[in-house]
């Protein structure tokens, strides 16, 4: 694309088009605060879950045998939430199982919400599809407001199971707004600012985890007799949503393309792009509708069986599971825990930084999709995480030996972040709905979106048992795993940078060696310069 043609598409930055961007990419907000908000208030609430389940700390349990003041052990009032955890009763059995019991609990705490997306993930086309992106995202905010409900009056009830099913309904509204939304965002966005817009999605996401983890503090939410307002905060996100997704436009595309609304196409571009001739646009969706029209219709099996779309699925797949599989998730939900082993002394505090961290260089990603382009920025952020994680081992590692290891594992935790924001994080989100056209595209969507929050639920269900049996090496797995998806992401991951849908569609049509991907989006740069 050409300078002249980049500057007019800017020109298309309209407050429509900022409104429309600003209130989808609040449900990645939500997504954001449902990930952090569990991190910071863990002790807090694994020691209420504690007094629920009828479990006290050890060391207590402990003092009160050893005391002759006629008492039962364990059973008086008690407040700490340090040691480790153990029944009321006595039984040498209980003893051992119940610690158990309750890291049970506190995973599935963190790990259903992944549950709800997986599942719900499934309906994002069938539902994009029947109401229409704008009333679909409308309608999913139900669940937000009914999840954040059942979270914020936990106290009232089994607090344990009432955490849980609010996390998993919440799950189930995050799992569809997470296909619903790149969707809508990349369907209104103009081509030359599709890349910039899609990074809003990480955006958000990582502002939601800063605001969950500030409000996370001991003196603000994070304590005792608050813990239940801070997990449900995030629906007061989703009543504003809703309000503000009432004075979005449709899509265009899915106007025109799926219903043949040509004049409400039309008024949908002119109110996104201000007074400009749609006309061209138009025209590139009549494009892409006669080859949907020629398509038929593509379910989430034709994907895989197709060889027509076979290369653009595996390369979809794969950048969500080098997203999950980065390890980035178990910095975001166990980090305080992480910080403790590195010896800080306050890990809370730097946990924050790492979402201050996260979101600065968030934005900075904003601006370099474009101009970098989105292979490169993924391989790179790929190379600096594997080199930081590996750091960061080193780091745990000689602790023992060396103190001054423990700012090499902070050091190598913020730029493993930092790496993860430049590529690895942003980029999956926005690249799925660019490999596809309108046919294909909810299909591939869900089936990317199940597999993200697959890879989601198992490292928030497994990360802390994993962590427990490979002590300071449990980042060598996600090192090696990275190495794994940088050598795939070099050799099988297009550019996509300023390419319509079509025509990046048409490379995968046409390739059959995977090896010829880059040169034939050589040959369309070259052709379309020409």
């Amino acid at each position: 694309m050409d300078k002249k043609s980049k500057m007019q598409a800017e020109k298309h930055l309209t407050g429509t088009l900022v409104l429309s961007v600003f209130t989808a990419v609040l449900g990645f907000f939500q997504y954001g605060y449902s990930l952090g908000v569990i991190n910071a208030p863990q002790k807090v609430i694994e020691a209420h879950y504690g007094r629920v389940l009828g479990i006290v700390p050890l060391d207590r349990l402990a003092t009160n045998a050893s005391e002759e003041d006629g008492t039962i052990p364990g059973t008086e009032p008690w407040g700490s939430t340090e040691g480790t955890l153990m029944p009321l009763t006595n039984s040498s059995e209980d003893l051992v199982t119940s610690p158990h019991i309750l890291t049970m609990y506190w995973s599935l705490s963190v790990s259903v919400f992944a549950i709800g997306g997986m599942i719900s993930s499934f309906t994002v086309g069938w539902i994009g599809d029947r109401l229409g992106r704008v009333k679909a995202m409308l309608v999913v905010n139900v669940l937000s407001i009914a999840g954040n409900l059942l979270m914020g009056l936990a106290k009232f009830g089994p607090s344990h199971m009432l955490i849980i099913a609010g996390r998993a309904v919440t799950g189930l509204y995050c799992g569809l707004s997470s296909g619903l939304v790149p969707m809508y965002v990349s369907e209104v966005s103009p081509t030359a600012l599709r890349g910039a817009l899609g990074t809003l999605h990480q955006l958000a996401i990582v502002t939601g985890i800063l605001i969950s983890q500030v409000l996370g503090l001991d003196f603000l939410l994070g304590n005792d007799e608050m813990w239940p307002l801070l997990l449900g905060l995030s629906g007061v996100a989703a009543l504003l949503q809703f309000f503000l997704l009432l004075l979005c436009p449709e899509s265009p595309r899915y106007l025109y393309i799926k219903l043949g609304k040509v004049e409400e196409a039309k008024k949908s571009l002119k109110r996104l792009r201000g007074n400009c001739d749609p006309m061209k646009e138009i025209a590139e969706m009549e494009k892409e509708k006669q080859e949907a029209a020629s398509e038929k219709k593509v379910s989430i099996r034709q994907l895989f069986t197709s060889s027509k779309y076979r290369q653009a699925v595996i390369v979809a797949l794969m950048v969500q599971i080098s997203q999950q599989f980065s390890g980035i998730n178990a910095i975001f939900y166990y980090s305080t825990n992480i910080f403790e082993r590195a010896g800080v002394d306050q890990p809370v505090y730097a946990t924050i930084g790492v979402g201050v961290v996260n979101t600065v260089f968030t934005v900075i990603s904003v601006f370099l999709v474009e101009k970098t382009g989105r292979r490169s920025l993924f391989l790179a952020g790929l190379m600096g995480m594997l080199i930081s994680a590996v750091a960061m081992t080193v780091g745990l590692v000689l602790l023992s030996q060396f103190a001054w290891m423990s700012y090499v594992s902070m050091v190598a935790i913020f730029l493993f972040v930092i790496f993860f924001e430049v590529g690895p994080g942003p980029i999956p989100w926005f690249i799925v709905a660019e490999l596809f056209s309108q046919g294909p595209r909810p299909a591939a969507i869900a089936i990317a979106g199940f597999c993200n929050w697959a890879c989601n639920f198992i490292v928030g269900m497994c990360f802390q048992y994993i962590a427990d049996l490979c002590g300071q090496y449990v980042f060598v797995i996600f090192a090696a795993l990275l190495l794994v998806f940088f050598l795939f992401a070099y050799f099988k991951v297009p550019e996509t940078k300023g390419k319509s849908f079509e025509e990046i569609a048409a490379v995968f049509r046409r390739k059959r060696l995977p090896a010829k991907a880059m040169t034939e989006l050589e040959d369309l740069r070259g052709s379309e310069e020409v």
